[in-house]
């Protein structure tokens, strides 16, 4: 029975749609590429003209439907509004990622030839432990949009360092392959060691993170909580991801596209962040107004960050168009919301007797970085022409800025299909136009003062986080075959040997030390043992019957202390010379040619081993281990809505599709 368990494949929810129709469209991707790699090699070997240009036409005809194709999957990665949660309506979508798809894979055969001939066990008694590992990686190709899901993940890539050190060796290679393909581009890339599944499955789970983040309910304190957690796990795991892996040759893992993804998960926890703090109403007041506008900034300079890193070469030409188009809309709204924010501070809130003319002096001071000419922050807030003066230049500003944003939105395709974002954008810019409204007969805005940039300044920064969850305890499949120290791919020793002990006056000539596998030591050369074959160095793996491969050295001394004369039987292995440590090779097929690159894997560190010795003929010590928003009153300001009912409004996904050269005939 299957004990791991991920969303079924077949249900017909929007996410599981469009992870299918991915399947499907990387598919289509591969056939294409395969034509188009032999259309290019018969180009290459055929000297008839003839043959040549029917070649070519062909070659056009398939880069047109690999162009198509590409368009398509572009398309599903836009598709932001699966994600959304279901019940909200009335906020700016924000974008998950979606999970990298792979091809199943048979450990069988592969995993129980290796125990055979390296362990000197019998393979298929390992068949449920196989079957165990394969159904887990299945499970994770569709994990549910939970912790849960995220736990299964996690599992599967703690198992991963175990599962590389049993049965993965630099110096031999399994047969098996491991193919991905790449989120935005769909090309797959395959490899023989576990870098690139290792690296895939993290990459997976930041993905599940980010859809946890764009499916909660961010009209409520705790959804956006649950948000802002979820993303800044996101930018941790790929951050984490980053580091560990320098040489994944999938673009999406590329250490460029990396930083622009967890630029992009930050952006989103902090607007989050600023979503968290205008839920219960931005007092109308000059100080909280001024708070909420350097909140604003911080989310427009971070979003403009992403969109800078977004259509800088070569990620433009993988990026869907639009993400980085909704980067610039929502850097454009944020920053005229900030200027709104300065601009109802300074017209609706004029210095007052009762007011705190210092702290409304620093608070303004703050705001700006550079102010023109022969104006300070005192005049502008004690001369009343002056205040008039820079509010009005601030709500200027913020109108071409919302007609900048509806502009941008308006340019793309995907976006004109979010009617959410739509909403909000046009709410927005009708608020700062009723602003403009209420001051149009005094000058008619006459002054054309260009309002000064707004410092950006958070209480609440957006941070990597990298969840518990990447790290948890498993059971190893395979403990079976012993401890790693010594039964692992990289080691060798010989095949189990048959050694007769007998004790010469309660003395079986040898001392034990080690935890588990017992090592045997300072051997009498002379005594019973040694004539029977067993060796200074050997490891005990069997007493008799018993298996004792995990036993210590006071467990070990119980199953010897009442040998008689007639004595018993134990099996011992010797380790043997092991070829020097290398770093990980992996020809790596992502196109026409194999490329081979260095990996860094995630290492799997065994506990530091204290060895003890104790003489045979003694007792011995034991070891001991272990491994919604209510409608507010006319003091405070509510963020742009659309709905009637007051409640707060905001939240859809075009590229060069690579050579020929990234992908091989290998691959299937």
């Amino acid at each position: 029975m299957n004990m791991f368990k991920g969303c079924n494949p077949f249900a017909q929810t929007g996410r599981s749609k469009l992870q299918n129709k991915r399947a499907t469209v990387n598919q289509q991707i591969i056939k294409q590429m395969r034509i188009r790699a032999g259309a290019e090699n018969l180009l290459k070997a055929s000297s008839n003209n003839k043959v040549k240009d029917m070649v070519l036409l062909e070659l056009s005809y398939v880069n047109s439907n690999l162009q198509l194709l590409m368009g398509e999957l572009e398309g599903l990665n836009s598709s932001v509004d699966v994600y959304q949660n279901a019940q909200e309506t009335t906020n700016i979508p924000v974008i998950a990622l979606g999970l990298k798809e792979t091809k199943e894979v048979d450990f069988s055969t592969a995993f129980k030839d290796l125990i055979r001939d390296h362990y000197n066990e019998n393979g298929n008694s390992f068949e449920d432990q196989i079957a165990d590992l394969m159904d887990l990686r299945q499970a994770c190709r569709t994990p549910s949009r939970n912790e849960s899901g995220v736990e299964l993940l996690a599992k599967y890539s703690n198992h991963l360092p175990l599962v590389e050190s049993r049965f993965f060796a630099p110096n031999r290679p399994t047969g098996i392959f491991f193919t991905w393909y790449d989120s935005f581009t769909g090309v797959p890339v395959c490899q023989q060691n576990l870098s690139l599944e290792k690296a895939s499955i993290l990459f997976n789970m930041a993905a599940l993170y980010s859809q946890i983040g764009t499916r909660s309910n961010r009209q409520t304190a705790v959804g956006l909580d649950e948000a802002i957690s979820s993303f800044e796990k996101a930018a941790g795991i790929l951050n984490l991801l980053k580091e560990t892996y320098t040489h994944i040759p999938s673009y999406d893992m590329s250490p460029a596209m990396l930083s622009m993804l967890i630029r992009l998960m930050i952006a989103q926890a902090q607007e989050c962040l600023f979503e968290k703090t205008a839920l219960p109403g931005v007092r109308n007041h000059f100080s909280s107004l001024m708070k909420m506008a350097q909140e604003a900034a911080k989310v427009s300079e971070i979003y403009d960050q992403v969109h800078q890193s977004m259509i800088q070469t070569p990620i433009k030409d993988n990026v869907p168009t639009f993400w980085s188009t909704m980067s610039q809309v929502k850097t454009n709204h944020y920053r005229s919301m900030a200027h709104y924010f300065v601009a109802s501070a300074l017209l609706d809130h004029e210095l007052g007797p009762s007011d705190d003319e210092d702290q409304q002096e620093k608070t303004l001071s703050q705001v700006y970085d550079q102010l023109p000419d022969k104006c300070s922050p005192l005049d502008i807030l004690k001369r009343k022409d002056e205040r008039s003066r820079m509010g009005k230049a601030h709500i200027r500003r913020a109108i071409t800025g919302h007609e900048e944003a509806l502009r941008i939105y308006s340019l793309c395709p995907n976006l004109t299909k979010l009617d959410a974002l739509q909403d909000i954008l046009k709410a927005s810019h009708m608020r700062t136009l009723e602003k403009y409204n209420e001051y149009e007969d005094e000058e008619e805005f006459a002054d054309y003062t260009e309002a000064p940039d707004i410092v950006s300044k958070t209480e609440h920064k957006a941070e990597m986080e990298v969840p518990a969850a990447v790290k948890v305890k498993v059971i190893d499949f395979f403990q079976r075959l012993g401890p790693l120290s010594v039964f692992s791919a990289r080691q060798r020793w010989t095949a189990p040997r048959t050694v007769q002990l007998v004790p010469q006056d309660r003395d079986l000539g040898f001392t034990l030390k080690g935890e588990s596998p017992v090592q045997v030591v300072s051997l009498d050369p002379l005594c019973p043992a040694a004539a029977d074959g067993l060796k200074e160095g050997d490891y005990l793996v069997a007493v008799g019957d018993t298996d004792c491969k995990w036993m210590s050295v006071g467990e070990v001394m119980r199953l010897l202390k009442d040998v008689d004369e007639e004595g018993i039987t134990i099996q011992v292995v010797s380790m043997m010379d092991s070829n020097p440590s290398v770093p990980t090779k992996s020809a790596t097929f992502s196109g026409n040619l194999p490329k081979t690159y260095s990996m860094i894997c995630l290492a799997y560190d065994d506990k530091d081993k204290n060895s003890k010795s104790h003489k045979v003929s003694k007792k011995s010590s034991f070891l001991s281990w272990g491994l919604k928003n209510k409608l507010k009153s006319a003091s405070t300001l509510s963020l742009p809505t659309t709905d009637q009912s007051g409640t707060m409004p905001w939240n859809k996904p075009c590229r060069t599709f690579p050579s020929s050269s990234s992908y091989n005939e290998s691959l299937s």
